[in-house]
């Protein structure tokens, strides 16, 4: 595996030469974009659009387009020239709880390295992250850019994980909540599917779409028809019983974990016995005082003296 960058941490007064090394890979499948009908591969060309001429990798440099549609260019001793005390270091600026972290900032993951007398003050920064029980905010220039990361231990590595400003992240006032009311009862299904589903060894997850996509391509490769896969039922906006799907996803997780369905039961939703409005009230009152005057007998007459 080969570093994609050099530098070191800046730990107080403590500098540690650092080597980074990218700590995923993606095993996606990637495509090349065809002609349907002969099936020759598309390509893009870079080409200068003011005289025409394809140009080289070597001959290309970047330029900045202000807001009159002007490029400015900008050369790699101009980046180089400028006074950032991250441009090649990871400077640490504070230790905080992973868990004030919110997950949202954090992007893409390096392992750090460090070689001869460099080793000793790594360990040094590894253990006191490890035993302090927390993480390290760092700034570091990078890719053109200064950048926010985070420190933290993996088994015996730091790792380095990119993350993103907080005015990088959208306000989640911006997205609708539906105002709908939810039940006691509905939560209390709702956690108890929860705890069932509670445990997972990620060792054993896959990608099951990619294993589906690699059997189609070997299929039509050697020339064969790829075995047809029932379509997947449409998403329905039918209003259905909440209670009932989530008692049934209950025992449906229990029964492919063969544990027995007595476990995490689901309370019984209760009946509740609506309560009447005031005009309700005051017209049944009405309505019993009227059948009571109907039902009350005749006062008969006094007979006349003689």
């Amino acid at each position: 595996m080969r570093p994609v960058w050099s530098g070191a941490i800046s730990f107080g007064l403590v500098t540690i030469p650092i080597k980074v090394f990218p700590a995923t890979e993606s095993h996606s499948i990637s495509f090349r974009q065809i002609h349907t009908s002969d099936g020759g591969r598309i390509r893009y060309r870079k080409v200068c659009e003011l005289d025409g001429e394809e140009l080289t990798q070597e001959e290309i440099g970047r330029g900045y387009e202000t807001a009159t549609g002007t490029l400015v260019p900008v050369t790699d001793a101009d980046l180089d020239a400028m006074p950032l005390p991250t441009a090649k270091a990871i400077e640490i600026v504070a230790f905080v709880p992973a868990e004030s972290i919110d997950p949202i900032q954090i992007g893409a993951s390096y392992y750090l390295a460090a070689e001869g007398v460099a080793a000793k003050p790594y360990e040094l920064l590894r253990r006191a992250l490890k035993r302090s029980a927390k993480v390290a905010v760092a700034k570091f220039a990078w890719h053109n850019r200064e950048r926010l990361g985070l420190l933290r231990v993996l088994d015996d590595v730091i790792v380095l994980a990119a993350m993103l400003w907080p005015d990088e992240i959208r306000s989640t006032g911006q997205v609708p909540v539906p105002e709908v009311t939810v039940s006691e009862e509905e939560v209390d299904a709702a956690v108890a599917l929860a705890q069932t589903l509670t445990g997972l060894d990620m060792s054993e997850m896959r990608d099951e779409y990619r294993a589906a996509l690699e059997e189609v391509i070997a299929a039509k490769a050697a020339g064969e028809r790829p075995a047809a896969r029932e379509p997947a039922a449409p998403a329905s906006a039918e209003v259905v019983d909440l209670m009932a799907m989530l008692e049934k996803s209950v025992q449906d997780a229990k029964a492919s974990r063969g544990e027995p369905a007595t476990v995490h039961p689901i309370p019984a939703k209760k009946k509740t016995r609506a309560k009447k409005t005031t005009a309700a009230k005051i017209a049944s009152t009405a309505a019993a005082k009227k059948t009571a005057v109907k039902k009350a007998p005749a006062k008969r007459k006094p007979p006349r003296s003689a």
